[in-house]
């Protein structure tokens, strides 16, 4: 049975049936749809502000295992760092050591990796700070394990080269030298002989009868031999490789020419007084890395315990130079 709506019409005083149009059926239809819409639109705001949805409980719960796994990421990274930085303490303190090799700086191992400007696509997530710390981390022990893998590179080359390197220390006196009497003056500062002022004495004198052997101190290359009336005279330098160079200088006589190979215990020269010198003697220094060092470290090879500290109160005891 079809269903009529009435309208009041008080011109008439009745009622009478309302006819729709398919306009207003079609308006009447519009209006329900939108409101119906918007409490469909409501309603999910206020459900999804106060619950989640199953997917979302999902996504949370993955996202408190990846923090999960990245805080403990984290620890492991911190227990790699320790582990990094005992072998970084024992290459620096050890191994270079016993290779007579410089350690390297920190600011060598820790350059190079962060910079603000690589993290800021990590940004954009919630976690970020947790995220960017870990990156930070693991480009800092990639850097640090790069340059310690060269490090142990080159500790193997050192290695190899052992035997070498230790035949070419210079690790003997430069004389004759049993009894320390020739010991004259040693490194550091004294008073010059002919110019009477204080002066960093870079080596040590050896008196000694004129012509007296002068031995190398360890195998090399003679790199110098040059004949002079000033400063240290007739002198013979050696480069013995691995940063290290030795001058003999107030020679009498030379025994070897530039450019010549030279083993330890080699004469090669004579004893003189030539150059500024006040008396016959050996002025003899040693050099590593560019950097006149003290020679009396150097006569392992030669010296008991007791012989080095007597030669050391010798070489301290004089306060003037023979050269």
């Amino acid at each position: 049975m079809e269903r009529y709506k009435y309208k009041y019409n008080p011109r008439t005083v009745s009622y009478e049936k309302v006819k729709l149009t398919w306009k207003d059926k079609f308006m009447r239809f519009l209006t329900y749809f939108a409101a119906t819409l918007v409490l469909a639109v409501l309603y999910n705001l206020i459900f999804g502000a106060f619950f989640d949805t199953p997917r979302e409980k999902e996504l949370i719960r993955e996202n408190n295992q990846l923090q999960l796994q990245y805080e403990i990421l984290n620890e492991k990274f911190d227990r790699v760092e320790n582990v990094l930085k005992d072998l970084q303490e024992r290459d620096n303190n050890i191994y270079r050591v016993i290779f007579e090799t410089d350690p390297i700086p920190s600011s060598v191992r820790e350059a190079g990796y962060g910079g603000s400007e690589n993290y800021e696509e990590l940004r954009r997530y919630e976690n970020s700070d947790l995220i960017i710390r870990t990156a930070t981390k693991l480009d800092k022990l990639s850097k640090q394990l790069y340059v310690q893998s060269k490090s142990y590179d080159e500790l193997i080359s050192l290695a190899k080269n052992k035997e070498e390197m230790l035949s070419s220390v210079p690790a003997i006196m430069p004389v004759s030298n049993e009894d320390l009497t020739r010991t004259a003056s040693g490194f550091g500062w004294r008073i010059h002989p002919i110019y009477k002022i204080r002066k960093l004495h870079e080596g040590m004198d050896f008196t000694a009868p004129v012509g007296t052997k002068i031995y190398a101190t360890g195998d090399g290359i003679v790199e110098t031999v040059k004949n002079s009336k000033r400063g240290y005279g007739k002198r013979v330098i050696i480069n013995h490789g691995f940063g290290y160079k030795t001058r003999y200088a107030h020679l009498n006589e030379f025994n070897v020419r530039r450019g010549e190979e030279v083993q330890r215990g080699d004469v090669i020269g004579y004893v003189g007084n030539s150059g500024l010198s006040v008396a016959p003697h050996l002025h003899y220094e040693v050099e590593k890395d560019n950097e006149k060092v003290n020679p009396v470290h150097y006569y392992f090879n030669d010296l008991t315990p007791e012989q080095y500290e007597k030669m050391i109160f010798i070489s301290s005891n004089s306060g003037q130079s023979l050269d």
